[in-house]
């Protein structure tokens, strides 16, 4: 009976989800790219802003010289602000998503965040909204050319979508405080069954969209970085972390526009 009961709530609440997404299917997609490379936007605007102070710390740190410092610099800026605009534009997607995933890459190394598992999980979470933006690509490209032959080029989408679930939901780990509170107790519990079903894909669309206002919510409260007064460095940490939570947010907008994919609970359940 009470399972019964669950299936009907969950019925209920992803009619209600498919009539948010219907209503908004034009501008979603638009909205989960721009929240997307908001981080990289940030970034590539802070290289312009702080080009001495990442030069300098670039060459206090690996002693590579003025020039290469100013090279790493350059690239950032140019790379993050000309690829995010080519995602906005829908122009060469593919290519601006590998500009971006080898900065992400550049950065873990040069800012040694292969040693911070915090930094590191945030990091492959970018790098996984990164692989849906790509598989949205392939989507859209498809839709824009019907009727010529696919030889199996959904195989590549369809893992890009997997593995882009998987690292989307590190953010959550980096979130998740194991608290003895009951409310806390009850958040984690409910956002790590979010989480899992996003992972396997499982009630995918109505998941992710759960997280969505779950993740922005928490963003707008631990990362007010407008709050902070300028001078402080607070300010430009919790500037990052909020951006960055913010292009998973997109992450997670994009598998609410294109769905689960093949491999997941979802889709075999199509079989059944």
């Amino acid at each position: 009976m009470n399972g019964l009961r669950r299936e009907e709530l969950l019925s209920k609440a992803e009619d209600v989800a498919d009539q948010v997404l219907r209503h908004s299917k034009t501008v979603l997609p638009t909205i989960a790219r721009f929240c997307l490379v908001s981080t990289f936007i940030e970034d590539g605007i802070r290289m312009w802003f702080q080009w001495s102070e990442q030069r300098d710390y670039m060459n206090a740190s690996w002693g590579c010289g003025y020039f290469l410092a100013s090279i790493f610099v350059l690239y950032n800026l140019l790379g993050q602000l000309g690829a995010s605009g080519l995602v906005l534009t829908r122009f060469h997607v593919p290519v601006a998503c590998g500009v971006l995933a080898s900065i992400v890459v550049i950065q873990t190394i040069a800012y040694s965040i292969l040693w911070d598992m915090n930094f590191l999980l945030r990091n492959l979470s970018l790098f996984g909204a990164l692989l849906l933006l790509l598989a949205e690509s392939k989507t859209e490209q498809k839709r824009l050319m019907p009727g010529i032959p696919s030889l199996g080029e959904n195989k590549p989408k369809t893992y890009f979508m997997l593995l882009g679930r998987i690292l989307l939901v590190f953010m959550f780990i980096t979130i998740l405080r194991f608290e003895l509170s009951v409310v806390q107790i009850i958040q984690t519990v409910i956002a790590s069954a979010l989480m899992l079903a996003v992972t396997v894909g499982y009630k995918t669309k109505l998941s992710a969209l759960l997280l969505v206002l779950w993740l922005t919510a928490l963003n707008l409260y631990l990362n007010a970085w407008w709050t902070i007064e300028s001078y402080k460095p607070m300010r430009d940490f919790l500037k990052y972390d909020f951006f960055q939570t913010l292009s998973v947010v997109g992450g997670l907008l994009m598998v609410v526009c294109i769905g689960p994919g093949g491999v997941s609970m979802d889709e075999h359940k199509k079989e059944w």
